[in-house]
């Protein structure tokens, strides 16, 4: 039996939490589960608080606000990746295939680490999109008595729900809903070919989804745990304390935690406390989370590893698929030493639990798999800055201790895209994220280059906060200013830094004697002990805090003439682009405003609050560096206006970068989880008070934002003896078709799975 992610039920004996249901130990189990779960009845009061959001769902539609919506005119692009695959051998493109269905499968796995309700609402769309393509439903639409605007905003929900791998945006975490009354989209689906074939089944499909498809509940706006949001990786009745005091059980028996998630529950008996005064933890160790999906994950890289083109690549599918059978991280980080050894592959690709950004605790790690082909012109120019590296990382802020004893030179290359399966696609990659490979057997740099292609254009119109004499520069060099900064940041930002580490046989890999706290002055007194890791050890602000380094490492290094040269940049032209980055992240930063939710205290997006810390700093270094200026715009709403002294950029901007970089470094080197919390905190703080009103400015940007792009992605089929490529048009009906063609070959038994794992997964959330 294949055996995904591993899941651990905890229980303890807790004081009394008005605010958080209370749970008893138990080892009561629910027969034929491959995870096995608590017995509980579908009548049960855990129903309830469904059927109570169903209640206001109308009333609250009418005061929606629009950060909820997805945009009729949102931006959806193809992503072409057609002449890079037509120059494949006849070899690689079965391998890419292969590899890309292994992707694509696993992906799957994200729509029920997003929400309760997500795997349910695919399941829908795909069933009512399979009988009738988006053009053929539209005749359905209009006699049901929905409008033109009312139909595309289905359309684009629908494609919204299948980029991002759920309802919730995967930049971001807040949650989407249909753009057109409940009613409205009811009437469609029971019109619907799929409803009129099989009613019974459509009709439970649509009650089991459609209350939490519509509802805008205060916890339900977004990702979060406890009573801060939703989440699949813990439990509903699970809190921080809940998190940390799995962590601690997980680091005393040297178990990663990337693969897991804390179930701590007892549907079966339920009170507002726990009947213990006092505390003690069991935990019960389950296997096969995901299973029925994780099958055919390995099923297709078992297909792609006839097809590799070397041993490595066989080796490291060998090991992913051993990871993917018996939950084993240790085989996946194996997996990731054959690929790190796989040197300038033409396919390139990697798969499996990633990226912890949607983690509320920051240390799980989401389904993600891509599948690409090497762009071998833009490939030599990051191979320059490979080989410039060891010249370039001395000039970081840091004293040479705080560095890596080495730089093991990786992989920098740029691909074109052709699958990227999991909830969203970023710009560039810096893997694998395992702590202990990085830091000793180094690691592999990707560019996306099809995706900064088309995710960073811009129309002028649509540039908010810029003075008119940016803009015209800001569109001209946005693209290769990003290329820089990309580059920059995943090779020498995530590349860069050394962890100070005292193992399990009490062996350290510094002389704690003789290196020096640059900002003390005194010895390093903590560092990193045994298991922990930095994401264990800085958990909820992890990844923010670690993207912010890598973005000021590009900035700091940009400046730089050699970097600028190695892209291409000389003269008035370099210097246009170091402006242009450097106000790209001012401008970013402002525009982060968006994903923080006052509410809650509480940032939604890693890289946006990454970008709103920098300009902090940067208006805090003063002298006229930035200005960031409130303002009434053109159509007499309220505005804003930044701007940046281009000549105070190598003077003021490079010492505030300097500082505040030596600073992030020597916190994340010697595990300083207080200080560096407290000093990161400092600058995340979004209020109303000193200088600039903040909260008043996110109410601007909320006013003037634009909706994300989304990506069409192409597929692959056999034909014969030869793949062929199916590409769709750039549009939310392309992306549609996209998704139920990618499934056609075993959609029902595919469906029913993921309900029967949606099912088994119900009293979870309780």
């Amino acid at each position: 039996m294949y055996q995904g992610r591993t899941m651990f039920k905890i229980f303890r004996a807790c004081k009394m939490r008005p605010t958080r249901m209370g749970f008893e130990p138990t080892r009561a189990e629910h027969n034929g589960l491959a995870v096995h779960r608590l017995n509980h009845s579908a009548t049960s009061s855990c129903a309830l608080p469904f059927r109570r959001l169903c209640t206001s769902v109308t009333f609250r539609l009418k005061m929606v606000d629009s950060q909820y919506y997805l945009p009729n005119d949102i931006g959806i692009s193809a992503l072409d990746c057609s002449e890079a695959f037509r120059l494949l051998s006849p070899q690689e493109k079965m391998y890419a295939h292969y590899l890309s269905r292994a992707s694509w499968y696993g992906g799957l796995v994200v729509l029920l680490q997003t929400s309760p309700e997500s795997a349910n609402i695919f399941v829908l769309l795909q069933r009512i999109f399979r009988k009738q393509t988006p053009a053929q439903l539209e005749q359905v639409a209009t006699a049901a008595g929905l409008s033109s605007e009312e139909y595309q905003a289905f359309l684009v929900y629908a494609a919204g729900l299948y980029a991002n791998m759920g309802n919730y945006k995967s930049f971001g975490d807040t949650k989407f809903i249909p753009n057109l009354p409940k009613d409205k989209l009811k009437a469609l689906v029971w019109a619907s070919q799929a409803f009129q074939e099989q009613p019974a089944e459509m009709e439970a499909l649509w009650d089991s989804c459609s209350c939490l498809l519509y509802s805008l509940e205060n916890r339900q706006k977004q990702l979060g745990l406890g009573d801060k949001g939703i989440t699949t990786y813990f439990s509903g009745n699970c809190c921080l304390e809940d998190a940390e005091l799995a962590q601690k059980f997980l680091d005393s028996k040297s178990y990663s935690v990337y693969s897991c998630r804390p179930l701590g529950f007892s549907c079966a008996k339920r009170s507002n406390y726990c009947a213990v005064d006092g505390e003690y933890k069991e935990f019960t160790v389950k296997r096969g989370d995901y299973s029925r999906v994780m099958e055919k994950v390995c099923y297709y890289l078992e297909k792609a590893r006839a097809y590799a083109a070397n041993e490595n690549q066989r080796k490291m599918l060998e090991e992913y698929t051993r990871s993917f059978t018996l939950g084993s991280i240790d085989a996946h980080k194996e997996g990731s030493r054959y690929w790190i050894k796989d040197k300038g592959p033409i396919v390139e690709s990697y798969i499996g639990f990633i990226e912890s950004y949607r983690d509320p605790f920051g240390s799980r790690g989401e389904f993600e798999g891509f599948v690409a082909v090497v762009n071998k012109a833009m490939s030599e120019r990051f191979a320059k800055l490979v080989s410039s590296a060891e010249v370039l990382l001395p000039e970081l802020p840091w004293p040479q201790e705080f560095e890596k004893d080495a730089f093991l030179k990786p992989d920098f290359t740029s691909l074109d895209v052709l699958t990227f399966a999991g909830s969203g696609i970023p710009a560039g990659i810096n893997i694998p994220n395992y702590d202990d490979i990085r830091q000793t057997e180094g690691f592999k740099n990707v560019s996306l280059g099809n995706v900064l292609a088309v995710a960073y254009a811009t129309q002028k119109e649509k540039l908010t906060f810029l003075e008119e004499g940016d803009k015209d520069l800001f569109i001209k060099w946005k693209g290769p200013s990003f290329e820089v900064q990309v580059g920059l940041h995943e090779l020498l930002g995530h590349g860069s830094g050394k962890l100070f580490v005292q193992d399990d046989m009490g062996k350290f890999n510094f002389d704690q004697s003789k290196v020096i706290n640059p900002e003390t002055g005194e010895p390093v007194s903590s560092w990193y002990r045994g298991s922990e890791t930095w994401d264990s050890k800085f958990s909820t602000i992890a990844s923010s805090y670690e993207e912010c380094r890598a973005e000021c490492v590009g900035l700091y290094l940009c400046l730089n003439k050699q970097v600028l040269s190695i892209f291409g940049h000389e003269g008035q032209d370099a210097d246009d682009v170091v402006y242009i980055n450097w106000l790209s992240m001012v401008r970013a930063g402002l525009l982060g405003l968006e994903f923080y939710t006052p509410e809650s205290k509480r940032w939604r997006q890693a890289h946006m609050q990454a970008r709103f810390v920098i300009l902090r700093v940067l208006l805090e270094a003063g002298e006229g560096l930035v200005g960031l200026e409130e303002v009434t715009g053109e159509d007499g709403k309220p505005d804003a206006q930044i701007t940046l002294d281009r000549s105070k950029i190598p003077t003021v901007g490079k010492n505030a970068i300097h500082r505040f970089l030596c600073k992030l470094q020597v916190f994340k080197s010697t595990a300083d989880v207080e200080g560096g919390r407290a000093f990161y905190d400092k600058y995340s703080t979004v209020s109303d008070t000193g200088a600039h009103n903040f909260l008043r400015l996110r109410e601007t940007v909320l006013l003037r934002k634009e909706a994300r792009k989304m990506f069409v992605q192409a597929n692959t089929r056999i034909s014969g003896d030869s793949v062929e490529l199916v590409e769709y048009e750039g549009s939310a009906a392309g992306l549609i078709r996209s998704f139920t063609e990618r499934f056609q070959d075993d959609a029902e038994q595919l469906e029913s799975g993921l309900l029967e794992l949606s099912k088994q997964d119900a009293p979870c959330w309780c």
